[in-house]
């Protein structure tokens, strides 16, 4: 009967200014996520900070993410909307404040938290939003808006804020999201109405330790591997990731045997949505592993400063724009059958294509073979991440959402990781073969670079033999249960 009464509301429900208003504070927070990677050089030499420690600019953002997105279902489940989204624009705006008047790392490094903590409250949010307001047959179009915030946000935050830092300075990163997240919230005060069921469930403590201790040390390990020489088999990066994974599996195994889970783990018994998860986790991987070394190769192998390199990967990043909503209204009318498996080959032709790089590698190379790389990751993002939610019953909304938006906080971290410690272990073993040799160290990091996008293209090819499992849901069976 619930469901019934839900379906009913949907009739009255101001879509287009309730998603503008998410999309809105959803791009400014995953702008956020990377658009100080291309200030922290200065930012390290502005606050006399070492490079470690400046980089916790980035890891904090990430950790705070890591920490909150997996207890965002129990949050969903104890608030309404309306109270979930003014918190999360809240925390936004505080954050962004703070960061315009920082002084100091100290201070910065607050207003990163905060601000972390507003888009940990949003994101999934946005997905269980969709789920409630939009008819399961119609949510492709929906997911693409999404997918084209998630990915477009940090593809474009370094060359935007490349020419700010460049022509203004690194406060007007923020001052330039301000009136956004102000708009948002206008717009989310005057539409966005309480349409979620309120359960209100016992926050479970030890659940709440174990998620925390187990996400967050996996997201901190990985995101700290980058920092030394030793990579990933450094002391700060195993005994973190030994611990995480021990109370990750305490936490599963809690989770499964709890009456009211905090996160229920039962969504992975929908054998799309577990298909979808795995598909999201190792698009991810790719997609940051690329988006990570594309800019390395550019400015330290070929020779470009930060804004040139940002300029660059811009087109690439206008054609994921195109592509995720288009995507979407071809996953409504088609599934997801022949687009995933085709989105995935593409993906493994490009990393194939992109492991020959080399230092005279032309920039229309590198701009066209980026292009075919988002046009596959366009393919497969959005229509495994719909299918799998599609699959989901009403009561698993906000489970799957969390879940879904977990997994892509991991598979950044991962990737990212993995991904810098692939290119120094190769760039290193490159320089001892050399050694004595001049002039060396942009063939080196190619030849690291090259080492990551045949790993990233392995990944692809177990990406692809999956994709051939991905069924169409059925979402007329969905709707009756």
């Amino acid at each position: 009967m619930a469901e019934n009464v839900m379906e009913e509301q949907n009739q009255g429900y101001k879509v287009i200014p309730i998603m503008a208003a998410l999309l809105l504070s959803g791009f400014v927070g995953m702008f956020n996520e990377t658009s100080l990677n291309i200030a922290l050089s200065d930012l390290i030499h502005l606050f006399q900070i070492s490079n470690a420690t400046g980089q916790w600019l980035t890891t904090g953002y990430l950790l705070t993410l890591a920490i909150l997105v997996p207890i965002s279902g129990y949050l969903l489940q104890r608030f309404s909307t309306r109270q979930l989204f003014i918190s999360s624009l809240a925390l936004s705006i505080i954050g962004t404040l703070v960061a315009i008047s920082a002084s100091g790392f100290s201070i910065l490094m607050i207003a990163r938290v905060i601000q972390a903590a507003g888009v940990a409250i949003m994101l999934p949010l946005m997905y269980s939003t969709v789920l409630i307001i939009i008819r399961p047959e119609k949510r492709g179009g929906a997911y693409g808006l999404i997918g084209l915030v998630l990915v477009v946000a940090p593809a474009i935050g370094p060359t935007i804020s490349g020419l700010l830092l460049e022509k203004i300075g690194w406060n007007w990163i923020f001052v330039l999201t301000l009136p956004i997240l102000v708009l948002s919230l206008m717009i989310g005060l005057r539409y966005l109405h309480n349409f979620s069921m309120v359960t209100k469930p016992k926050l479970d403590i030890l659940s709440l330790f174990f998620s925390t201790l187990g996400f967050g040390g996996i997201v901190f390990a990985f995101s700290s591997a980058g920092e030394g020489e030793g990579g990933l088999a450094t002391p700060t990066v195993i005994i973190p990731i030994g611990v995480g994974i021990a109370s990750l599996m305490v936490f599963i195994i809690r989770q499964l045997n709890m009456k009211q889970p905090m996160m229920d783990i039962t969504a992975f018994k929908h054998k799309m949505f577990a298909v979808g998860a795995v598909m999201i986790f190792l698009n991810l991987m790719m997609m940051l592993a690329a988006t990570i070394m594309l800019p390395m190769l550019l400015i330290r192998g070929l020779g470009l400063n930060a804004f040139e390199a940002g300029l660059v990967m811009l087109p690439g990043g206008i054609v994921n724009a195109i592509m995720l909503p288009f995507m979407g209204k071809i996953f409504d009318k088609y599934g997801p059958k022949w687009v995933v498996p085709i989105g995935m080959l593409i993906i493994v032709v490009v990393l194939w294509l992109l492991s020959g790089v080399t230092v005279n590698t032309t920039l229309l190379q590198v701009i066209i073979l980026h292009s075919f790389l988002m046009i596959g990751i366009a393919m497969v993002w959005m229509p495994s991440q719909a299918n799998g939610l599609n699959e989901l019953p009403p009561q698993l909304y906000s489970h799957g959402s969390a879940i879904m938006n977990t997994i892509q906080q991991l598979a950044g971290a991962i990737g990212t990781a993995v991904a810098v410690s692939i290119m120094t272990l190769g760039m290193n073993d490159f320089m001892k073969q050399m050694k004595g040799r001049e002039d060396i160290e942009a063939v080196a990091v190619v030849a690291g670079i090259q080492n990551v996008f045949l790993f990233a293209m392995f990944i692809a090819l177990i990406g692809l033999i999956l994709s051939f499992f991905i069924k169409r849901v059925n979402v007329s069976s969905i709707e009756q249960q």
